[in-house]
């Protein structure tokens, strides 16, 4: 995710600074190796479960918003799209190895990232016409249907681009498309199961932390996060059908 070291603030804009991008970048990461291991380590339904699920929602959202902050500051977009597109490859038969699916059942949440930022860089279009622009976005979301987190992650990375700059109108989107697309059709198939879904509104406070800095610049930390989740989910596999399988 590629974050400059400056910010511009609104005066709608609510930061307390404390926190750079590879700090948040850090937190994320905990978060899904949190939550990843409880998928093989933790019984399904038990309080730790929903406890360690709850705080293992802060990493896909954290992850969109890095996406947008990454569009705004990358000096070339192509790149980070091939980027993205590369790693999205690289992670799908990890991701699909480790949940146990067929190679055409699902896909990694890198590949939603990867359509969330070609949505937010077909809004920012001033060439293409508005009934176009929703069309294509919409071709966006359908091409992210069978990923890890899906639309719901497009639309994150493309109103948190979109509002950029306003704080209170990118945790308002965010909360919206969190509530309608994910929270409410879990309570409805799950019922209390679903509870930990409510854990997306942990990032609001956290983001809100967020001082709009890089944080120290080193290619190490660039390329952690991309080389990390492919990584993660393969030592995971091979802990859990492997080694102790």
């Amino acid at each position: 995710m590629e974050v400059n070291n400056t910010r511009t603030w609104t005066s709608d804009t609510i930061s307390i600074g404390a926190l750079d991008a590879n700090a948040i970048k850090v937190i994320a990461i905990i978060a899904m190796i949190v939550d990843h291991t409880a998928i093989w380590l933790v019984a399904k339904g038990t309080t730790l479960d929903i406890v360690i699920h709850t705080f293992g929602r802060l990493a896909a959202p954290i992850m969109c918003y890095l996406i947008a902050e990454g569009y705004h500051y990358t000096s070339n977009l192509k790149k980070y799209k091939k980027r993205l597109f590369v790693f999205a490859i690289i992670s799908h038969f990890p991701f699909v190895l480790f949940l146990g699916l067929e190679w055409w059942q699902g896909t990694s949440v890198i590949w939603s990232l990867l359509m969330g930022l070609v949505a937010l860089g077909i809004s920012k279009r001033e060439d293409i016409p508005l009934a176009l622009k929703i069309t294509l976005v919409s071709v966006c979301c359908l091409l992210a249907y069978n990923a890890d987190w899906n639309y719901i992650a497009v639309l994150w990375v493309l109103f948190f681009g979109i509002f950029r700059g306003n704080f209170k109108m990118q945790m308002t989107s965010y909360a919206t498309i969190g509530t309608v697309f994910y929270i409410i059709p879990g309570i409805v198939s799950m019922g209390f199961d679903s509870i930990f879904r409510f854990g997306i509104f942990l990032v609001i406070p956290l983001l809100a932390l967020y001082n709009g800095e890089r944080g120290k610049k080193s290619k190490l930390i660039q390329w952690t996060f991309y080389v990390f989740y492919p990584a993660h989910l393969i030592i995971l596999y091979l802990f859990r059908h492997v080694i102790f399988g």
